[in-house]
């Protein structure tokens, strides 16, 4: 199964704490990908765990990098980016 990887930058004034974190760890319950997300010094967790979410220590304008594998990554990886960094 293939890999699908997103880099992005959080714009997301929160960051991925509290309320945001909830949500994105919501989505990626919901989704069949196994879903995780990344810090550029290589720090990687699942997304569906909000604590384990919040130990990134994640703030606004920090770059991530979200993998997912399964049969429905693009589109969790599309919804994920939305909360990160709304458009």
């Amino acid at each position: 199964m293939t890999v699908v990887e997103r880099r992005l930058v959080v714009t997301e004034e929160a960051g991925l704490h509290a309320r945001p974190a909830t949500a994105f760890a919501q989505i990626a319950s919901r989704a069949s990908a196994d879903v995780t997300v990344a810090r550029d010094d290589g720090h990687e967790v699942p997304a569906r765990s909000v604590l384990s979410l919040m130990t990134l220590n994640i703030r606004c304008g920090d770059a991530i990098v979200l993998r997912a594998r399964g049969a429905d990554a693009e589109s969790t990886l599309d919804a994920l980016a939305e909360i990160a960094a709304p458009a």
